[in-house]
């Protein structure tokens, strides 16, 4: 179907309306150039170069009724322009940090040299490992920008601020903040160290999910905090003030149904409410230059970039899909799990950073048992006050099943562990035997992530595979694709794909809200390579 009314006219140049599959696709997927729905008789045709005339018809035969008109839409088109800008990229588009390495040097570098933002998985990794990180990624990237992932560690402060440390005197001028609760001394240090007179010298993009916490993240630092790090000498003067001037990030991502820590929010309703938010706080505190937000969970498909665009997002961000990714810092029988996924393959379980608070992240259903017996660890520590609480034919499965070992055997490495990173966990585990329970109960947390990258065949069931919904939906569109098979799947080709496949589906709606509906098979267009 298509339009009575004709805004215009369109003589060729040379070249007739084309009105054929392969000739029309060559068109759409033109995104530099612009192009025109024209009458043909009672036909559709696509047109492009020629002369345009709108109003009365020209004087000159041979001319088409114009019934849509498609400007240029260049991937870098989209999303907002300041993002660009400011991140040095060329594309508003962002992989996320997925913890222990996941998002791994490999990754980060693809995706940087593609003219994107990649975040560092920095959680879960020892100070050691994310300095020689960082010091890879400056050497390799050469000034392209890259993010390092600080994230919110309520049971391992002194870690937390010990990774701000790091940042700071290694100066990464980026951070992605996630999985934050509350504001924390490290994060606030690490904004307002970077501040002088008119300039932000430390970037933060945060990741929230919830509006209380994006509210703090959208004001500027808590005087609290502020007068803490003044008092210990950790801020200047200078700084502080100056902090009174500017939101707590550059950036915020609405975190929507995602892998890992989540509160499986839906985009279409979390990231209007936060661009609402903003837009309230903005014109409260007047900062010179407003927040910018994006959008992340369930990003997998290039109709869903171009949702999360045509919502409002000024970029997006890739989590689960680029676990599967050659690049990751994961292993080939996790990819080949996660291409395998569909997207009722997910589900909730216990979170190993935050286990005592009951905080649960979305993982991996399909393949592995993690999530069950996560969750049956976290009843025990729920319902006993200490291992020796728990009767003893529980103690036995625990241990023949999950630990593999006896109770005291992990605690000793446990205990060794700590020793090293945070030995202010041991002295409250010999006090209370519960949190002695808890950190056992999250040897097994933590590890099940660690066995998954490293391809631990024989703790398959045990896999802690970080995962959303946008993963199943990523397998859907693959089929058929270079992409289908894990070996093919290059991060930054598939961010590409995403957004020239979001472009397409934009074009697609335009000339529908023109009233111009083109064939179907116009629109079988094959992913870029």
């Amino acid at each position: 179907m298509s339009p009575s009314f004709s805004p215009g006219w369109w003589r060729p140049d040379g070249q007739a309306p084309i009105q054929d599959a392969d000739g029309a696709r060559s068109i759409l997927s033109d995104l530099d150039s612009p192009a025109f729905a024209v009458r043909v008789g009672p036909e559709i045709g696509l047109a492009q170069g020629g002369v345009a005339t709108f109003g009365t018809a020209p004087s000159e035969k041979g001319s088409y009724p114009i019934l849509a008109y498609l400007p240029p839409l260049p991937p870098e088109s989209l999303g907002d322009n300041h993002f660009l800008r400011a991140h040095g990229v060329k594309y508003p588009y962002m992989t996320g940090a997925m913890a222990n390495g996941i998002a791994s040097a490999d990754l980060v570098e693809a995706i940087g040299h593609a003219g994107m933002l990649g975040s560092f998985g920095a959680a879960g990794l020892s100070i050691e490992r994310v300095t020689a990180a960082i010091d890879r990624l400056q050497a390799s990237l050469k000034g392209k920008p890259f993010a390092i992932n600080l994230i919110h560690s309520p049971n391992e402060p002194a870690h937390e601020a010990a990774l701000a440390d790091l940042l700071l005197k290694k100066g990464v001028t980026c951070v992605e903040a996630s999985a934050y609760l509350d504001l924390t001394p490290a994060i606030v240090r690490y904004r307002l160290a970077g501040l002088s007179q008119g300039k932000i010298g430390n970037r933060v993009i945060a990741k929230v999910s919830r509006s209380e916490v994006a509210t703090r993240f959208l004001s500027p630092a808590p005087e609290r905090i502020v007068k803490e790090l003044l008092a210990a000498n950790l801020i200047t003067q200078e700084q502080a003030e100056l902090g009174t001037r500017v939101p707590m990030c550059d950036d915020l991502t609405a975190e929507a149904d995602s892998g890992g820590h989540t509160d499986n929010r839906p985009a279409i309703s979390l990231l209007p409410s936060l661009l609402a938010l903003r837009d309230r706080l903005q014109k409260q505190f007047q900062f010179e230059e407003p927040v910018r937000v994006g959008l992340g969970g369930g990003i997998g498909t290039p109709a869903s970039v171009a949702g999360a665009f045509a919502l409002g997002a000024a970029y997006v961000v890739t989590g689960s899909i680029n676990q599967a990714c050659v690049e990751s810092g994961s292993s080939d029988v996790v990819r080949k799990m996660l291409a395998e996924a569909g997207q009722a393959d997910v589900i909730m379980a216990p979170a190993a950073d935050m286990f005592e608070m009951g905080v649960k992240l979305q993982v991996l259903k399909r393949g592995t048992m993690f999530a069950m017996r996560g969750q049956k660890l976290f009843e025990l520590y729920r319902g006993y006050p200490s291992w020796e609480a728990i009767p003893q034919a529980e103690r036995v499965q625990v241990e023949k099943n999950l630990l593999r070992k006896s109770f005291e055997e992990v605690w000793t490495e446990t205990r060794d562990f700590f020793a090293r990173r945070d030995p202010t966990q041991l002295a409250k585990a010999e006090a209370e035997p519960k949190h002695k329970m808890a950190l056992v109960f999250r040897w097994y947390l933590g590890l099940s992530s660690r066995w998954a990258n490293a391809g631990e065949a024989t703790r398959q069931l045990d896999y802690q595979i970080w995962c959303g919904p946008a993963m199943g939906a990523f397998n859907e569109w693959a089929k058929g694709t270079q992409f289908e098979q894990p070996a093919n799947r290059k991060a930054a080709e598939v961010a590409y794909n995403l957004l020239f496949g979001a472009c397409v589906h934009l074009r697609r709606e335009s000339l529908r809200q023109q009233g111009a509906t083109l064939p179907d098979d116009w629109w079988k267009i094959q992913a870029a390579n």
